[in-house]
């Protein structure tokens, strides 16, 4: 590919001094600088020289710079030290997808530097270390990075579910206290739940036939069709039926993330939000990173609904506690995607059934 101004930059998985296979996609709502630095030398002494003078400019919450390291040697020995962080590319996979090779297949050591939705801003020579900072520098604040104001691409609805319908999900939470909540990993070829601290939450399933018709049956009749009008996509399943629960006692939290990137998950088109309770806490509002800091908070029995492919976080619940209702929606095709890589999914990790969304009652 050529990474035009514009151009969506590449995804890729590529080991790290802090994670195997660290994935770039987990990135948004930042500059992101990517330097693929020459072997040992004067020219990547120079590179990285030019980056710890400019310092000041790489913050986690504006600027994050990554050199990809193309020699074992250094893949070895490297260690994170902010602003410093690394991708290990000796096999060159990282460089070949960002055209870091010349049409002779030499190496070509450069600069590609991205927006916080990982689209290409520009690409420069390695040698042009000043030139590159002195732009970033002056790109200002990320949620400026557009120029105009902008907005997550999300859907909100009103009154999907009446307030007698929320508080009997609520009870059902609290019959049981839910169980910790994991995140899907892809490891060696599985999806598989992992409890970690990248999510701070309990969940309890609903696993009573009539409340699940009842959920069904209000999604099917007053939020697929606002999704068909909007997104132009026909929902014809509904998978997961749980009532998460985040807690101020513990700062429930879910840090940003996207919901289809294992093969268990792949099928997921639309993700969606019911409050339960929005009157009752404070924080655990939704933030998209790439489309800026806004956050987002349906009422009370009303939905956010969004592509799973969008970079998203559930802020921290700083009073009270929030409860809601996250089911995934899809259509026929991811169906069939779902069935084909059902045998990737470690049982238990999931709710295993995906019902057509209009069966209700």
């Amino acid at each position: 590919m050529s990474l035009f101004p514009g151009t969506p930059a590449p995804w890729f998985h590529a080991p790290s001094p802090s994670n195997p296979r660290f994935a770039f996609a987990s990135l948004g709502g930042q500059y992101v600088v990517l330097a693929f630095l020459p072997p040992p030398g004067p020219e990547r002494d120079a590179a990285l020289q030019a980056v710890a003078e400019s310092r000041r400019v790489f913050r986690d919450d504006a600027v994050l710079f990554f050199g990809v390291l193309p020699d074992a040697a250094s893949c070895a020995i490297a260690v994170n030290d902010p602003p410093l962080r690394w991708f290990f590319d000796p096999e060159g996979e990282v460089a070949r997808l960002y055209d870091a090779f010349g049409p002779d297949g030499a190496y070509q050591p450069q600069w590609v530097v991205l927006d916080p939705t990982l689209r290409v801003v520009g690409v420069a020579p390695i040698e042009a270390a000043q030139a590159v900072l002195a732009r970033i520098a002056a790109l200002g604040p990320p949620e400026n990075f557009a120029g105009v104001p902008v907005m997550a691409p999300v859907l909100i609805v009103p009154r999907v579910l009446e307030p007698d319908l929320c508080r009997r999900l609520i009870d059902v939470y609290l019959q049981t206290g839910g169980a910790p909540s994991g995140v899907m990993r892809q490891q060696d070829g599985k999806t598989v739940g992992v409890l970690d601290d990248f999510k701070r939450r309990r969940d309890a399933n609903i696993d009573d036939p009539e409340l699940r018709n009842l959920l069904r049956a209000r999604i099917h009749r007053r939020l697929v069709p606002e999704i068909q009008k909007v997104f132009q996509f026909k929902v014809t399943r509904i998978e997961r039926y749980i009532v998460a629960c985040y807690d101020a006692s513990d700062g429930g939290y879910f840090k940003a993330h996207r919901d289809n990137t294992t093969t268990g998950t792949a099928h997921r088109r639309f993700a969606v939000s019911i409050n339960l309770n929005a009157e009752e806490f404070e924080g655990g509002d939704l933030r998209f990173p790439e489309f800026g800091r806004r956050t987002y908070r349906p009422p009370t029995g009303g939905a956010v609904v969004f592509s799973c492919s969008l970079l998203h976080e559930a802020t921290p619940v700083t009073r009270g506690t929030r409860y809601a209702t996250l089911p995934f929606l899809f259509d026929e095709a991811a169906a069939a995607i779902r069935a084909e890589n059902l045998h990737t999914l470690v049982p238990g990790v999931a709710d295993d059934e995906a019902a057509p969304a209009e069966q209700s009652s």
